[in-house]
């Protein structure tokens, strides 16, 4: 896993792309503070830049870097979904990102990510971690590695070795919950 760390690693900090697993499904990812990076994903996917993408990170720590001021229920449905499915939060006021990844309304998705490679890249990239489907917009959302299109693959920087596919992702993408400041909430995805 060291040596897969170590070429991600290098194809973030040059600008790149990369696929790899998560703990949900396959990802295409960049660093998100690189607005040209982030740029080269929504040309792979076709998809429209004013659509925004999640997010993650290695420590619920790192949120108030990124996150202007943090919904006190956030910490409370980040905690109550450690060791469950994964969990996606949109919170309001996100900061430091590259501005075409922050739609207008400045939120940001973010999910604490449970799967340990991407917890290491991310710790040793000392920024978020986009993660956007691994799929063309509109596009069925492949559950595997082998479900990925030939598109997909040859359009990044670097793919990681599909032996890395843990046997405890879910296969299926995040709930995603958007927040509101003064406690308000809407279920974008159960």
């Amino acid at each position: 896993m060291e040596e897969q760390i170590r070429e991600a690693l290098a194809v973030l900090k040059s600008g790149g792309i990369i696929l790899y697993p998560t703990d949900t499904v396959w990802g295409i990812g960049c660093d998100a503070t690189r607005a040209e990076a982030v740029a080269k994903i929504f040309a792979l996917k076709r998809r429209d830049d004013a659509k925004s993408m999640i997010v993650l990170l290695d420590r619920a720590e790192q949120v108030v870097r990124w996150v202007r001021e943090v919904p006190s229920v956030a910490w409370e449905l980040w905690e109550a979904a450690e060791g469950a499915d994964p969990l996606t939060l949109i919170l309001p006021g996100g900061q430091g990102l590259a501005e075409n990844l922050l739609p207008e309304e400045k939120t940001v998705a973010i999910r604490l990510v449970q799967n340990e490679f991407c917890k290491r890249l991310i710790h040793k990239l000392g920024r978020p971690l986009v993660s956007t489907s691994a799929n063309i917009s509109g596009e069925p959302t492949p559950s595997t590695y082998g479900q990925i299109a030939s598109a997909i693959r040859e359009g990044v920087d670097w793919v990681a070795d599909p032996a890395m596919e843990e046997a405890s992702a879910t296969h299926k993408a995040s709930s995603i919950i958007q927040l509101d400041l003064d406690g308000g909430f809407t279920i974008i995805r159960p």
